[in-house]
C-alpha cells in the first residue's frame, strides 16, 4: 500500500490513524498543505499537526476537511471512526422502506426515458433498475451474466455479453476503462479496482476493429457513442449519466442513471419499433 491510497486499515490489519488518512486523501487529491488550508480557513501549521497526530481534530474539522478534499461519503464515515466519532452518514439497502419514496422517484425518471434505454446502477456499477426499453438490447447475452447481481460494466464487456455486437468495441472499451479509472482515483475503492483489472483481462472480440468516426472526435471530443448491431441494422447511441449529488445517505449518494439516446434517425426509428414490439 502506498502512502497516497486512503484506505482506514493497513496491511498490518491495524487501523490507520485519522490524520495519516486525511493526509492520504490529500495526497490523492494533488493538494499541497497550504492549498488545503487556505480552503479550509484554517493555519497550514494547524493541518501539519493534524495529519502528523500531534493534535486531534474535532467532529466538525474532520467532516470540514473531508468535504474539501471531496471525499465520498462512505469514506467520511470511515474518516470519523478513525477520529473516535460515530458515523455521521447513514447506509441503507436500496430496498429500505425508508427509501420507498426514493425508489419511486427513480423508477419514475427510467420510464420517463422511454423508449430510450435508461438504467439505475449503483457505485460498483451493480443494475438495480432498468426500464423496458432496456430488454431487447440484451437479446444473446449468455443468461450467467442476467443472474443478480448484473453488473453493467461486465455486461457490455464480457465476451458473453456485449462485447460481440459492439461495432466500435475498442473505443467503447478504452472509454469505459478511462471511466472507471477516474471513478477509483476518486474513491480508493477496492471493489472498483478489482473490477478494473477484471476488465482489462477481457480478450479483445475476434475481428474487432475501429470503425470509421467511431472516436471521441466523431462528436467534438464530448461523447464517445455506443454503435450496436442488431436484428433491425446498426445502432448509435450517446450515454449521459445523472447522479444524485445532495444525498445524505450514502447509498443514495452512489446511485446513477445510466441513461442512452440514439445518435441518429435511423436508431431513433429502431428505437420505437422495439418498444412497440416489447
Amino acid at each position: 500500500m502506498t502512502e497516497t491510497t486512503p484506505r482506514s486499515v493497513a496491511v498490518t490489519g491495524a487501523p490507520r490513524p485519522v490524520g495519516e488518512l486525511l493526509r492520504a486523501w490529500r495526497l490523492r487529491r494533488r493538494r499541497s498543505q497550504l492549498d488545503l488550508a487556505l480552503d479550509a480557513e484554517i493555519s497550514q501549521r494547524h493541518l501539519s499537526f493534524l495529519e502528523s497526530g500531534r493534535s486531534r481534530p474535532s467532529r466538525e474539522m474532520v467532516l470540514l476537511l473531508a468535504d474539501r478534499l471531496g471525499v465520498p461519503l462512505r469514506e467520511r464515515n470511515l474518516l470519523l471512526a478513525a477520529a473516535g466519532f460515530a458515523p455521521v452518514f447513514s447506509e441503507r439497502s436500496l430496498e429500505d422502506p425508508a427509501l420507498e419514496q426514493a425508489r419511486a422517484a427513480v423508477r419514475q425518471i427510467l420510464t420517463g426515458y422511454e423508449p430510450h434505454p435508461a438504467l439505475a446502477i449503483d457505485g460498483h456499477w451493480t443494475m438495480l433498475f432498468a426500464n423496458r426499453a432496456v430488454a431487447p438490447l440484451m437479446e444473446g447475452i449468455d443468461p450467467e451474466l442476467l443472474q443478480p447481481p448484473v453488473n453493467a460494466l461486465r455486461l457490455s464487456l464480457h465476451p458473453k455479453g456485449l462485447a460481440p455486437r459492439i461495432l466500435n468495441f475498442r473505443e467503447w472499451r478504452d472509454h469505459i476503462l478511462a471511466r472507471l479509472a477516474h471513478q477509483v482515483e476518486v474513491s480508493a475503492d477496492p471493489v472498483l479496482i478489482r473490477l478494473m483489472d477484471e476488465l482489462k483481462a477481457y480478450p479483445v472480440p475476434p475481428g474487432a476493429q475501429s470503425a470509421p468516426g467511431s472516436g471521441r472526435d466523431a462528436y467534438g471530443g464530448v461523447a464517445v457513442p455506443l454503435r450496436l448491431s442488431s436484428e433491425l441494422g446498426p445502432l448509435e447511441f450517446l450515454s449521459t449519466t445523472t447522479v444524485f449529488g445532495t444525498a445524505q445517505d450514502i447509498t443514495l449518494s452512489e446511485l446513477a442513471i445510466e441513461a442512452f439516446f440514439p445518435a441518429n434517425a435511423g436508431t431513433a426509428e429502431a428505437v420505437r419499433r422495439l418498444a412497440e414490439s416489447a
